[in-house]
């Protein structure tokens, strides 16, 4: 065996050894049983990091990091089989900006009055994002301003046979890694609900147009109501805005009735409204939240943090929630790889 004769790590190791040899087998293991009942945490943190360097950039933030490791442990364990994914749309699975603009939303994806759109997002958009404010004071604009968006777009008697051409020119541009995401829950068998308080019709294109919509995706949203010539004439249903997801969430909850066999949540947002998505979910056991902070990052990190587990930073891509992903399936992916 060789010996690096650097006088302090000499010293050091035969140190080491010296008190190592000299302890008896009994408290030797007693040694050992004391570092698996408290599982070192500098050893767990540094191998979690290992197991998801993702997790150590600087773009990502976590209030309790002790929380976010217990729940992904607890969620590797129970397995795929366990999970569910519950994901807003627009700005979470889109793109905030590409190429230096604004990705439009699935509201936008149509061929409406772009300026009268505009005008209505310049008045009611800095009220959705703005932290001094609380979701009760926010309620009454939402419920107008999506009002007004949807009677926009039926005065722009919008063609269903059109739809499919509008999102394909479209800036439409979904986040690096999505589709490797709604892939390996295919795989996995993971069901994926999006719930959305964008345009049904416009989102499920946009996902068919990057082959990507698998059997295991639901969808909650807003679906025009064409006429018997394919003009759309009204909107279906309730009306769902960015602040009253849980009230959806509650009255689909029926409907979705084989999610609930999988009481593990991984909920993905850009919006603290988002975050009442899995009031839906009655038999949860673990929830991990992931939120997008897409823009006013420094006006609303805190409100941000301390509401989601995990805080993205003008994070663009999916690389955070495809390594939780992996992370929590990792154990059904070796079995399959032992069966082949």
């Amino acid at each position: 065996m060789q010996v690096f004769h650097i006088p302090w790590i000499y010293t050091s190791v035969r140190t080491i050894l010296a008190i190592w040899h000299q302890l008896t087998k009994t408290e030797v293991r007693n040694l050992v049983t004391f570092c698996s009942r408290k599982r070192s945490t500098w050893i767990v943190r540094r191998w979690f990091c290992f197991q998801i360097p993702e997790l150590t950039r600087v773009s990502v933030m976590m209030r309790e990091r002790s929380r976010v490791e217990d729940t992904m442990y607890a969620m590797q364990k129970a397995g795929a089989g366990s999970l569910q994914v519950i994901s807003d749309f627009d700005m979470t699975l889109t793109k905030f900006a590409h190429q230096g603009k604004r990705v439009p939303t699935t509201h936008s994806k149509n061929n409406v009055d772009i300026s009268r759109m505009k005008e209505l997002f310049n008045t009611y958009y800095p009220i959705e994002i703005d932290a001094s404010l609380s979701p009760e004071e926010k309620l009454p604009y939402m419920v107008e301003w999506w009002t007004k968006v949807h009677d926009l777009l039926i005065q722009q008697r919008i063609r269903k046979a059109e739809l499919a051409r509008a999102v394909r020119e479209s800036n439409a541009v979904l986040r690096e890694g999505c589709s490797s995401f709604f892939d390996c829950l295919a795989e996995q068998r993971v069901p994926l609900l999006i719930f959305s308080a964008g345009v049904g019709d416009v989102l499920e294109e946009v996902i068919r147009q990057n082959r990507a919509f698998h059997p295991n995706v639901h969808i909650i949203s807003n679906y025009m109501d064409f006429d018997h010539t394919g003009v759309l004439q009204a909107f279906k249903g309730q009306l769902i805005h960015s602040y009253n997801k849980r009230a959806g969430a509650l009255s689909h909850a029926a409907a979705l009735r084989e999610l609930h066999g999988q009481p593990n949540v991984l909920l993905l947002g850009d919006s603290l409204g988002d975050l009442s998505m899995a009031d839906g979910v009655s038999t949860a056991q673990n929830i991990l939240t992931v939120g997008f902070l897409n823009d006013q990052v420094e006006e609303r990190k805190e409100s941000f943090l301390n509401s989601f587990d995990i805080v993205l930073l003008r994070d663009e891509t999916m690389d955070v929630p495809n390594a939780i992903l992996r992370f929590i399936v990792s154990s059904e992916m070796s079995k399959v790889h032992r069966e082949k």
